[in-house]
């Protein structure tokens, strides 16, 4: 069967736009990341040049299914022998938290005017693994992609306002090694974000932040049947509609489960990291294609102060159940 020339072109583009994003990031400073600068040059080139009609099949294809893979990657850096080593109540600090900040996102979206689906994706950004889980909760709540534009924007700049600012704050307080890492480990967006600022305090912080972090990653599954449950909850008729996962978080669970029972080398980590962030830099570029700077700029400016509520509500918790830890 042969391929649609323009489907092909659309898919062209992305990659393109992605792998040059991927590029250029090495020549921008740390809070422009592939993902955002993929996004901005996206939504740049489609508010000056119109982008053909004739492209949106591919487009479509590009910023939906590649967003899905992505989450794929993420699973082979899962061990969850590591993350038992956590300690019960390290555990319960970042578990607990996790789902009262998604308690929050959900009864405050409305309160702050923060549109539903920015508002939530922004906050399941900022309580899991800050894009990746944009990219998991995005086709279940949000139809449109400036939704995920301006989420993935405000949850990669708190990311990295956080990266700099919090360790810088850490270090004046007298908190233990443990109770560092669970704040930087349990609070920063990215596992960039945390291994930045984990390992710029010490190596010992920063091996404490990433098994922190790597805990949240692995509650991507619960987090997103729980959120999706609260989302939902009136449409659903039959409880099977509740434990209902798509195809992609199938596949993370089935590999993270793997690579905890058979561990994976590290050249095969640090290629899916790799992988990972290509596939949604491209999904990224896409997306950005679809999104003009009206919609970019209104949705932005609430989700920027709904952003910053969320991220200052998981820092409280963190740190009254890092103080309750000691």
């Amino acid at each position: 069967m042969a391929i649609n020339k323009d489907y092909l072109n659309g898919v062209l583009v992305s990659i393109f736009l992605g792998i040059s994003a991927i590029l250029l990031a090495n020549f921008t400073p740390s809070f422009l990341n592939s993902i955002l600068l993929a996004i901005l040059i996206g939504i740049g080139i489609n508010n000056v040049v119109e982008v053909p009609q004739k492209f949106q099949s591919g487009l479509s294809f590009t910023s939906g299914k590649m967003l899905e893979l992505s989450i794929i990657f993420l699973a082979f850096s899962i061990d969850y022998k590591s993350i038992a080593q956590l300690g019960v109540r390290s555990f319960l600090v970042i578990l607990i938290t996790v789902f009262l900040v998604l308690l929050s996102i959900y009864f405050l979206a409305k309160k702050f005017n923060c549109p539903s689906s920015t508002g939530w994706l922004i906050g399941f950004g900022t309580a899991i693994c800050g894009s990746s889980a944009i990219a998991a909760l995005a086709p279940s709540v949000s139809k449109e992609k400036e939704d995920v534009a301006v989420s993935m924007s405000v949850v990669n700049l708190f990311g990295s306002i956080g990266m700099i600012l919090i360790p810088i704050i850490l270090v004046r307080l007298p908190f233990s090694l443990n109770q560092v890492g669970i704040l930087i480990g349990g609070s920063l967006h990215s596992v960039g974000n945390v291994v930045g600022a984990g390992y710029a305090l010490s190596d010992e912080i920063g091996e404490s932040a990433m098994t922190i972090k790597l805990a949240r990653v692995a509650l991507l599954s619960p987090a997103l049947l729980f959120f999706n449950f609260l989302v939902n909850r009136k449409s659903m008729k039959h409880w099977t509609d509740y434990v209902k996962l798509p195809w992609y978080l199938i596949g993370f669970f089935i590999i993270s489960i793997y690579s905890s029972i058979f561990p994976m080398s590290e050249e095969l980590i640090q290629t899916s990291e790799f992988l990972g962030k290509l596939v949604l830099t491209i999904a990224m570029a896409a997306i950005g294609l679809k999104v003009s700077f009206k919609a970019l700029i209104t949705g932005g400016k609430k989700g920027l102060l709904f952003g910053f509520v969320i991220f200052v509500i998981q820092l409280v918790l963190l740190t009254v159940g890092a103080i309750l830890v000691g």
